[in-house]
């Protein structure tokens, strides 16, 4: 059994029988296939942006790296949470591809941007030449402590950051998990956002990233981005059939609602045998603690993150959209010895 990450997951069916069913014959490279045209369209329905642009990436790294080069200058800001992707997990990515701009972290409990802590950080940055200035604000949902931001909670903050001029970028690495628990569309979850990372390596893609624009204006420069950051897949169609088979028929939804399932069986199931929680689980990922004897028998069997090595250690329990009810129900029971 492995808990370790939704990237451990294996490629959805529909999807792998759409890369074998785009491997017959010849198409044009470099995002010109047919597949890329029926693509974007979707995603412009999907979100409600009628002229969306959308690049393909292979990674959620570059995706989120190259949509920020896209928003900000080397001498502005990006503003984060501490334990977001891009400052704990992205090896400085984000700072390369922009040129150096300086990645500004602000606190917040359960994983979310505090919107006080976010106003005062707004009002001390730039107003000098000596400083750096307002760039861009990124938002990651589901974020990275499995917690959810509410609708609300995404429109106070990037309304705030519109207020001051500042452009908003959503990590949606788990794009889908957050449509899933909030029951809401994608479109809802887009609306106070310029630049959207949606993702669908996590949720039964084999490997692949959309960089979806607002404003098309930003269409021409993000290309050569991609090209020069050695993201453009020469045979791109392999890319646009995975995104558009998972955009097809609600697929990815229907895997994220799988995998939040899954997330809150087991999130239960850990509350009853008594472990305790670091965040609140929302999703389809937990962070808990047990004892260290639990974590001795469990992981005979099953794979999975400790992230300290406390009497009673930090754990990551992260379900994909596969999880079965018995596969949850055999780790509760190894946990509960």
């Amino acid at each position: 059994m492995n808990f370790a990450s939704d990237n451990t997951g294996p490629v959805a069916g529909p999807i792998l029988q759409a890369i074998v069913d785009a491997n017959a014959g010849a198409a044009m490279p470099y995002g010109n296939d047919p597949w890329m045209r029926q693509v974007t369209e979707q995603i412009r329905t999907l979100f409600n942006w009628p002229e969306a642009e959308v690049l393909l990436v292979a990674t959620g790294t570059g995706a989120n790296a190259l949509a920020l080069a896209g928003l900000v200058q080397p001498w502005e800001t990006v503003l984060c949470h501490r334990i977001a992707h891009i400052e704990e997990d992205e090896c400085g990515a984000p700072e390369f591809y922009t040129g150096g701009a300086k990645l500004v972290l602000i606190d917040g409990a359960q994983g979310r941007i505090d919107k006080d802590a976010l106003a005062a950080m707004i009002a001390r940055t730039g107003g000098s030449v000596h400083n750096v200035q307002k760039g861009a604000l990124s938002l990651t949902n589901v974020t990275e402590a499995g917690t959810l931001y509410s609708l609300d909670q995404l429109g106070a903050l990037t309304g705030m950051a519109k207020d001051a001029g500042i452009r908003t970028h959503l990590d949606g690495a788990r794009f889908a998990n957050a449509c899933a628990a909030l029951d809401c569309t994608a479109a809802e979850m887009v609306r106070g956002f310029d630049m959207v990372s949606f993702g669908g390596t996590k949720n039964g893609c084999m490997g692949v990233e959309a960089i979806v624009m607002r404003d098309p204006a930003h269409h021409w420069e993000m290309q050569l981005r991609r090209k020069r950051a050695a993201q453009l897949w020469s045979k791109h169609r392999f890319l646009s059939a995975q995104m558009l088979a998972y955009l097809q028929n609600d697929l990815w939804l229907d895997n994220a609602r799988a995998a939040n399932a899954a997330g809150q069986r087991l999130a239960k199931g850990l509350r009853d045998i008594g472990a305790r929680m670091e965040w609140e689980p929302q999703a389809n990922m937990i962070f808990c603690r047990l004892p260290r004897s639990a974590h001795d028998k469990a992981q005979a069997e099953a794979q999975y993150y400790l992230m300290d090595n406390a009497e009673e250690p930090l754990c990551r329990l992260v379900c994909d959209f596969t999880k079965t009810e018995a596969e949850v129900d055999r780790l509760l029971e190894l946990f509960a010895g």
